[in-house]
């Protein structure tokens, strides 16, 4: 009983709080679409927020301090993930696996937008295997265990599984922000990256609403 207290207060106080940062509601339509079939998050207690993204994609870069920032302002019942994807492009394919091998190895927070500065800032072109595992290496990271899990079965059905759940959710750009698999946003929908925020933060206190009426 006290857990769902705390929970239910997490809620309302996180409601609260964009509601007054965030007066104007967004527009269905325009700032947000609801997605047709919608896909039930993995857990029926917490909300999700899921980043459709590349590290090929500049537009991401540019968005991940955005991004970042804003997930760590979360309560506990709000969880942000990732969905790197390819769209059948080999090169991004690469980049989307590094992203599950470096999950596999709990490094995200160690070198997710050390990837991006890589490709985008310093022209080290992490499309190619033999590059991307140099790099890998020079980051102080066991080259042969990351290439083991970068080519094994569980990253590959990973890639296939992100590919799918994007189409799924009618995403066809990069950056776009799924939440609670019922809600599709992007900066390009909304006019930039810090518009994003507010527009996430609604959506998500929409969702806890409904979630804990």
């Amino acid at each position: 009983m006290k857990k769902l207290i705390n929970i239910l207060f997490c809620s309302l106080s996180f409601f609260a709080l964009i509601s007054l940062a965030h007066a104007a509601p967004p527009v269905k339509g325009k700032d947000y679409v609801v997605i047709d079939s919608p896909v039930p998050a993995e857990s029926s207690q917490l909300i999700e927020v899921d980043e459709v993204f590349s590290y090929a994609c500049p537009h991401c870069a540019h968005f991940a301090p955005t991004i970042e920032a804003w997930a760590k302002t979360l309560p506990k019942n709000v969880v942000f993930k990732r969905i790197p994807v390819s769209f059948g492009r080999s090169q991004w394919a690469v980049t989307a696996k590094t992203y599950y091998a470096i999950n596999a190895l709990h490094l995200v927070g160690q070198l997710h937008e050390r990837i991006f500065k890589a490709i985008h800032e310093e022209n080290i072109n992490l499309f190619s295997e033999d590059e991307l595992f140099d790099w890998i290496q020079k980051q102080g990271v066991n080259r042969q265990q990351f290439i083991n899990i970068y080519r094994s079965f569980s990253v590959q059905s990973e890639l296939q599984r992100g590919d799918q759940l994007a189409m799924s959710y009618g995403v066809d750009a990069v950056p776009t922000l799924i939440i609670n698999g019922e809600y599709r946003t992007s900066p390009s929908m909304v006019g930039g990256y810090a518009q994003m925020i507010p527009v996430l933060n609604d959506l998500v206190a929409i969702s806890l609403k409904k979630k804990h009426p």
